[in-house]
């Protein structure tokens, strides 16, 4: 579906915490899967945004550390709802699942048992769903020329076969080169109705500010030995060096914490464990392991401190890098590369649907059953998206009793 023409009327605070804090409890199956249903809500429902300002801030957000669908979520506060939308925009989406495995890291919750493995099973097929329109969607509009199509497919490819985070940043690289090349490409300016409320000065402060923080906090670390400064210190780090997000944080926290002793590999697993139970962003496993840290160091203060630290990269990355992304996506040659880029998107988008969303997700023909009616639900009976995860929840329940 189309986007609507967007709306350009600014929200309070308090509506961009409730419109992304329903996403955060019901948006299931990894960051690939958050962008469909953003897009879904954003785009084609509330039209806060066109589809092309959509494309654009997801393609920037591939290109910076952290995870993309957390600050694809902070830029859209930003633009709604000022400096205060962009933190209700990133505490809606990360509450439920920061207070869930925050209980969790306290021994509050058993691990395994958070959801059934069967409604897990369900909501894996939704992610499936979402995906899937997320794909047919943006190819719509972005891959309308045979070289587009061709880019997109042969992106999904090299994906595929090489999945690596460098390859994804290699290949809209590339995308973009030949985007200023291959024909059919745009050559004019043009209007585009995303402005976000962040001056280039204040920008570049920002920027230095994230900077300052990455190289200042290990040294400070060092200087003053207090725990509490080397809890941030890592977080942070780990929060801005992070390349694609989700899983692959995962091995980078666990180089961190397990050799330091803040927690047991045991409990590092575990808590994996839980966090695939839950929706909303992956980087939510910071609170699990703050709750856990051992002494004094952990609990409720713990948790709280890690999820800022490994979030705040991405609030200063996303904010800073917003109003030089504004100036270089008016420029022709900057939208001819985008060009380019938004078909590689639709391939990298592609490439997730087959591996790992329906890979992991499909295995009988039951599956792929409830997967086409939840497309039909969200794609022709226009269905709200959390309903359809409702409805596989229950599908996969009834599924596992069968």
């Amino acid at each position: 579906m189309l986007s609507k023409s967007p709306s350009t009327a600014r929200h309070p605070a308090w509506e961009v915490f409730v419109v992304f804090l329903r996403l955060g409890l019901t948006s299931f199956g990894g960051p690939v899967a958050h962008l469909g249903y953003f897009r879904n809500e954003f785009v084609s429902r509330r039209a806060w945004l066109t589809e092309l300002a959509y494309a654009d801030l997801v393609a920037l957000c591939q290109f910076l550390p952290g995870p993309a669908s957390s600050q694809v979520g902070m830029a859209i506060g930003l633009l709604r709802g000022g400096y205060m939308g962009a933190v209700a925009a990133w505490l809606g989406f990360t509450l439920p699942s920061a207070v869930l495995l925050s209980l969790f890291g306290l021994g509050l919750a058993q691990g395994a048992d958070v959801v059934p493995a069967s409604v897990l099973h369900g909501l894996k097929l939704v992610a499936v769903a979402v995906v899937a329109q997320a794909v047919w969607g943006m190819a719509r509009l972005f891959c309308r020329q045979a070289w587009q199509r061709a880019l997109a497919v042969l992106a999904a490819v090299v994906l595929l076969l090489q999945p690596a985070v460098g390859m994804q940043l290699a290949v809209l690289v590339v995308a973009g080169l030949l985007g200023l090349w291959l024909p059919g490409t745009p050559k004019a300016g043009r209007h585009d109705e995303a402005i976000y409320p962040v001056k280039t000065r204040t920008g570049m402060a920002l920027l230095l500010l994230f900077l300052i923080l990455l190289l200042g906090l290990p040294w400070a670390a060092q200087v003053w030995p207090q725990a509490t400064l080397e809890v941030f210190s890592v977080f942070y780090r780990v929060g801005a060096l992070v390349f694609g997000g989700g899983h692959v944080v995962l091995p980078l926290l666990q180089a961190e914490v397990v050799p330091r002793g803040w927690v047991s590999l045991d409990a590092f697993m575990a808590g994996y464990g839980a966090a695939q139970a839950v929706p909303g962003p992956l980087f939510t496993f910071a609170a699990f392991l703050g709750a856990a840290l051992p002494g004094p160091l952990g609990g409720v203060s713990g948790a709280l401190l890690a999820l800022v630290a490994i979030f705040l990269p991405s609030f200063l990355l996303v904010a800073g890098a917003l109003p030089l992304w504004e100036q270089l996506r008016q420029n022709p040659w900057a939208q001819s590369a985008l060009a380019g880029i938004n078909a590689a998107v639709v391939g990298l988008l592609l490439a997730a649907l087959i591996q790992p969303v329906a890979s992991s997700a499909l295995t009988n023909l039951a599956d792929l059953a409830v997967v086409l009616l939840a497309l039909l639900a969200l794609m022709r009976w226009r269905q709200p998206p959390w309903a359809v995860v409702l409805g596989c929840g229950v599908a996969g329940w009834l599924l596992g009793l069968l």
